[in-house]
């Protein structure tokens, strides 16, 4: 992959840092429906990688999500609560209790019922992984008879292999980043779940191998609750110009986020 020069990438963070906003300025009702509570709370996944960090120590969370959080808080002029989850489903609970104005986490038609999105700002791959003497060479081997699949319980990955596997059999687990723990002590087949995090876990477990390519590609997009159409109305448009204004391309670089690719702008 391509990296872009240490020069372009200062450019881009200072212009990212200093950018005057495109967006046009949030009305009253957009900002009352986001900030019911007079603040913006954030529901923060750090279960995945790619989008937020917790410090072990500090119990503070950053990434990409922290940072579209702040910057809308910023545009809308309140104060940024930021709520860590370590799974994405309780992020989608948070949201469909009003615990929670906004949150980050994939797009899914189940989410759907409950959950308005804006476009997705960045794309992930989803992935398997087998051991090393696994006869499972490629994707096109995973759903086979017989054949048990670690997930992440209510995950992206999960609802969508829920959906697409016909003869392999899914292992759910709640544990967050649990599905190489799963694999190895249940002796399963596969593990499924976001590369990056893969590739974080493999670093612990020897033996293990990737399969090559993707099984889906997860879209990663903001959401708020039904009902607040002025609200997911700004935040549409926010997102649209967090990614061609290349925030979220600068957030990526400054968290050393590999992999990921800024989704492309909304049709």
């Amino acid at each position: 992959m391509h990296k872009p020069s240490a020069a372009l990438v200062s450019i881009t963070l200072l212009t990212t840092c200093s950018m005057t906003p495109t967006t046009p300025a949030p009305s009253a009702t957009a900002v009352s429906q986001l900030t019911p509570t007079g603040k913006l709370r954030a529901a923060i996944n750090h279960g995945n990688a790619v989008l937020a960090r917790r410090d072990a120590a500090s119990g503070e969370v950053n990434g990409v999500s922290v940072d579209l959080a702040r910057e809308l808080g910023k545009r809308l002029g309140v104060e940024v609560v930021l709520l860590p989850f370590d799974a994405a489903n309780k992020s989608v609970e948070a949201i469909k209790n009003q615990q929670a104005d906004i949150a980050f986490f994939a797009i899914d038609p189940l989410r759907g019922a409950d959950t308005d999105y804006t476009a997705a700002y960045v794309l992930i791959e989803g992935t398997y992984v087998v051991r090393q003497n696994s006869p499972i060479k490629a994707n096109a081997d995973v759903d086979k008879p017989g054949v048990r699949i670690a997930v992440g319980a209510r995950s992206a990955y999960d609802l969508f292999l829920s959906r697409e596997i016909t003869q392999a059999k899914l292992e759910r687990t709640v544990t967050p980043g649990g599905v190489i723990d799963m694999l190895i002590d249940k002796k399963l087949d596969v593990a499924a779940g976001v590369k990056q995090q893969l590739e974080k876990d493999m670093k612990r477990v020897p033996g293990l191998r990737m399969l090559d390519g993707r099984f889906m590609e997860i879209k990663q997009a903001m959401g708020t609750s039904k009902g607040r159409n002025e609200g997911i109305k700004y935040m549409r448009a926010f997102v649209e110009e967090m990614k061609v204004s290349g925030f979220v391309a600068a957030a990526l670089e400054r968290h050393k986020i590999e992999g990921v690719a800024v989704a492309p702008a909304a049709r």
